[in-house]
């Protein structure tokens, strides 16, 4: 029981520091967040520090106070699992140099090359069922379980 304690003041911890990373990234202080997100100075405060863990609705105002996307919190807060899309883009999210802004249109950016690429991909001809080619093919009795060594 005291292991998800433990994993709950972690994750409170988080979302402290992630919010407060965002913050001083966008030049706010905390009582203008506080104002912007419409969340008590003290409240948004203890977030920061840990203390406490923030609903997702608060999250949504600070996202909202912050200009980021309240989703890129509810993966910070546990909320919602972080989409994996394979290693462009996690080390797209996984870059602290750039703003939750940036990571937001280069994911765009990427994601409608993929598509465009994929679009522009022939799709290859279908055989026949049972047209195969393929000296690989088992079929019972084949010549192929033959070789496989079934007896």
């Amino acid at each position: 029981m005291s292991g998800s304690i433990d994993k709950a003041a972690d994750i409170a911890s988080d979302i402290g520091e992630y919010i407060k990373q965002q913050r001083n990234s966008a030049k706010i202080s905390l009582r203008q967040l506080s104002k912007l997100a419409g969340v008590s100075n003290p409240y948004l405060s203890q977030i920061e520090r840990g203390v406490r863990k923030p609903s997702a609705e608060v999250l949504q105002q600070i996202a909202n106070g912050l200009r980021i996307s309240a989703e890129a919190l509810y993966v910070q807060a546990g909320f919602l699992q972080a989409p994996h899309g394979g290693p462009v883009l996690d080390a797209i999210g996984a870059d602290e140099s750039l703003t939750e802004r940036q990571k937001q249109v280069l994911t765009e950016i990427y994601q409608s090359f993929c598509k465009e690429n994929a679009a522009a991909q022939p799709t290859p001809p279908q055989q026949a069922p049972g047209n195969s080619n393929n000296p690989t093919a088992t079929e019972p009795g084949s010549s192929a379980d033959a070789r496989s060594g079934s007896v």
